[in-house]
């Protein structure tokens, strides 16, 4: 039968994706096919060569077939053209097993800011419900009413089911039945829709967000597999899996992360590799100073700059867009407390309002991810730190010792394939890393750098610069790394020779109350160094002055070989304003909680505290910091003792500064013949009779014991001494 091509008679039947004819034309037309099916039944007729699905109306003439103008355009169909029609049977294998629909909205005049969001899942099943039985075929473009608004959807792929076996059989049409898979994407370039659900083309599997065959090893990274850890489960976990996935779970993509910690331990170089072992939009790098310009307004158009591409990405691609990584270095330049900055020009307070606003304003992204680092954590403002902005705060701290070992492997490989390091030096790399405690990742690195500047020294000819190096001798030593170890000092660890200059005499040992004082004190810091409940421990060594206190407290600190050893005396803030020996105090303690055990020594706290009894008068600013600072338990991991002498303990109590130490043990004077004996028999080699007749000329009164060795070097003539020359010095000692 041959038909005139018409438009529908009613507007609302273009979304039914069906032509129409007139009631006695279609039922002459079936009659033709001898089909049983009744008029007001769904049928498939061919126009030309594409098979519709057909309906009757009895507003449409007989000799018409009425067409929308999606049909139309397809079939390339002008109006009042007659087109020959006839019934479509389907044949055995001409059912869909997968049809690929891309989505997008009918009207294209209106933009609309915010894409209109698709469940693809309820889509698929209104697709089943109104078009089941309709043929589709790839590049036919059929208009839809879903949920008020009208789509435009175009098949994009057809998949048939081959009877004789062969699944999924790729063809280009095919009727759309209940068992039909349909997935959906996106027509490419619009940003007027956004698909999700399991339903979305690549959706139900997991996204490649991490690039294959990486390894934190091979990209310079030792020492950080617990930070790492933390950072893939709280920021990269929830982006592996489908979207649909995370909105039934209620939950956002973590927008930001502030990795902070002491300098040195690798921060930067974290946030620059996470960029190169993701699939992700290359990192944009932007140090903090960087951001700050002399123009009004200048330096919030580089914050906006920063996240322009992210909006314009998110606007188009929607859930599909890639991630956007944003690293802000050195962060507590321009992101300081609100209101704490006096300069007037208030630059500071409108970055981090900008911030603000980008970061998880009205129109928050999702697809971004930014990292910031610090030094200085205090310094940032509490509104960026708070969940949905920079909610992941990892600490970059110390490496442990595999950690350690993990970085000396990283900057030695080259050396490793070379074969420029020695047997010895690479079965010994494990002591090593024991013995650079409390050093950070760069300066392990600055260790074998030393080390290595040995190695190139000894393969030159110093007197003959003009020979040519000994290239075939060049080889790292495990001497080079020991002579290194003497150069290179770690930020965070023991200042022995600090602790070496305060026992320059040695320890002596005059007897069973002073082996019981040392024995206490040692079991004291084996408390701290294994006890899980002793996180904080305090002791203060009172007794007068010259009586060994100082130099007893070094050898404790010495001997206990905590990595981070630190001495606190009066001396090293000569001239110093009260702020600044607060803020010093304050500063060595923060530091001291970086380190998993560190030892504090306050020497003379009087002096600290700048006591005088004329009044009396005392710093109350430095008093209060002490206090405080005294009982302030480490966090969780970290272990301090604090041990403090003074001369004054009495004077210092209405202070309550001697109440603030959980132990106080006294460090009395030599008070008795034998203590004096002892001494001048193991420093001065006397014979025994003279040293009881230099004790009873003391006797009974007390001597120090840093005095009596002072004395003692007084009267030594040749490795010598004399009872009356000691007798003499002595009483110009003041005896």
């Amino acid at each position: 039968m041959y038909l005139n091509v018409g438009n529908l008679p009613e507007n609302r039947l273009a979304l039914t994706n069906r032509v129409y004819l007139n009631p006695n034309t279609l039922k002459s037309l079936l009659s033709t096919h001898n089909s049983p099916e009744s008029v007001s039944s769904l049928s498939l007729v061919t126009l030309g060569k594409h098979p519709y699905a057909a309906s009757s109306h009895p507003k449409v003439p007989e000799n018409v077939i009425a067409l929308n103008g999606l049909h139309r355009r397809f079939s390339q169909l002008a109006l009042s053209k007659s087109i020959e029609v006839s019934i479509f049977v389907p044949p055995a294998n001409f059912a869909l097993a997968t049809l690929e629909i891309d989505v997008d909205l009918l009207a294209k005049k209106k933009e609309k800011r915010n894409a209109f969001e698709i469940d693809t899942v309820e889509l698929e099943r209104s697709i089943l419900l109104q078009y089941e039985g309709h043929v589709f075929e790839v590049g036919r473009v059929l208009a839809m009413e879903f949920k008020g608004v009208r789509l435009e959807l175009c098949v994009k792929d057809c998949g048939q089911v081959d009877l004789s076996g062969d699944n999924n059989k790729v063809d280009q049409i095919g009727q759309l039945l209940a068992p039909t898979q349909i997935t959906f994407g996106k027509v490419s370039g619009t940003h007027r829709v956004n698909l999700t659900g399991e339903k979305v083309i690549g959706g139900a599997s997991t996204n490649n967000l991490f690039l294959k065959d990486f390894d934190f090893v091979k990209l310079g990274i030792g020492g950080l597999n617990a930070e790492f850890n933390q950072i893939f489960r709280r920021a990269f976990a929830s982006r592996v899996w489908p979207t649909y996935i995370i909105k039934q779970m209620g939950i956002t993509h973590v927008r930001g992360m502030l990795l902070y910690g002491p300098p040195g331990c690798g921060k930067t170089l974290i946030a620059r590799q996470i960029g190169r072992v993701l699939n992700a939009r290359e990192p944009k790098i932007v140090n903090g100073p960087e951001i700050l310009d002399k123009y009004v307004g200048a330096s919030e158009g580089k914050i906006r700059e920063l996240f322009a591409d992210a909006e314009k990405e998110q606007n188009e691609a929607g859930d599909s867009s890639m991630l956007h990584i944003i690293i802000l270095d050195e962060m507590d330049a321009i992101c300081k407390t609100r209101g704490s900055v006096r300069d007037g020009t208030g630059v500071t307070d409108s970055v981090v309002n900008q911030l603000l606003a980008k970061i998880d304003g009205i129109d928050s992204l999702n697809n971004i991810l930014m990292i910031g680092m610090t030094n200085r954590k205090d310094m940032i403002d509490d509104a960026l730190l708070r969940p949905g902005r920079l909610e992941l705060h990892v600490e970059i701290g110390l490496p442990d010792e595999k950690g350690r070992l993990q970085i000396l492997n990283i900057h030695t490989s080259s050396m490793q394939k070379a074969n420029r390091l020695t047997k010895e030096l690479v079965d010994r790399m494990p002591d090593i890393a024991t013995q650079t405690k409390n050093f950070t990742g760069a300066e392990i690195e600055g260790l074998v750098k030393a080390a290595s500047s040995f190695a190139l020294t000894r393969c030159i000819d110093v007197k003959d610069l003009s020979k040519a190096p000994d290239i075939n001798n060049l080889v790292l030593q495990y001497s080079d790394i020991q002579k290194a170890l003497q150069e290179v000092e770690p930020k965070f660890g023991a200042k022995t020779d600090d602790l070496k200059s305060l026992v320059r005499n040695g320890i002596v040992s005059y007897g069973d109350s002073f082996d019981d004082l040392q024995l206490t004190l040692d079991r004291l810091v084996t408390q701290v160094q294994t006890s899980e409940k002793t996180p904080l421990l305090s002791v203060l060594l009172h007794g007068p002055q010259f009586s060994g206190k100082t130099a007893l407290a070094a050898s404790i600190a010495l001997k206990s070989s905590f990595p981070f050893v630190r001495v606190l005396s009066a001396d090293e803030m000569i001239g110093f304003s009260e702020l600044s020996k607060c803020q010093t105090i304050h500063k060595i303690f923060l530091d001291s909680y970086k380190s998993p055990l560190s030892f504090i020594f306050l020497d003379d706290i009087e002096r600290l505290l700048e006591y005088v009894p004329i009044g009396p008068r005392f710093c109350n600013l430095i008093l209060q910091t002490l206090l405080v600072l005294l009982k302030k338990i480490p966090q969780e991991g970290r272990r301090l003792i604090i041990m403090g002498t003074t001369s004054v303990p009495h004077l210092l109590e209405e202070l309550g500064i001697v109440d603030s130490f959980s132990i106080k043990k006294e460090v009395p004077s030599l008070s008795t013949p034998a203590h004096i004996v002892k001494i001048l028999q193991n420093t001065a080699n006397m014979k025994e009779t003279e040293a009881i007749s230099i004790a009873q000329a003391i006797y009974p009164k007390s001597i120090g014991i840093k005095q009596l060795l002072m004395v003692t070097e007084m009267a030594k003539q040749n490795d010598v001494v004399d009872p009356v020359t000691f007798l003499e010095c002595l009483h110009i000692a003041g005896y």
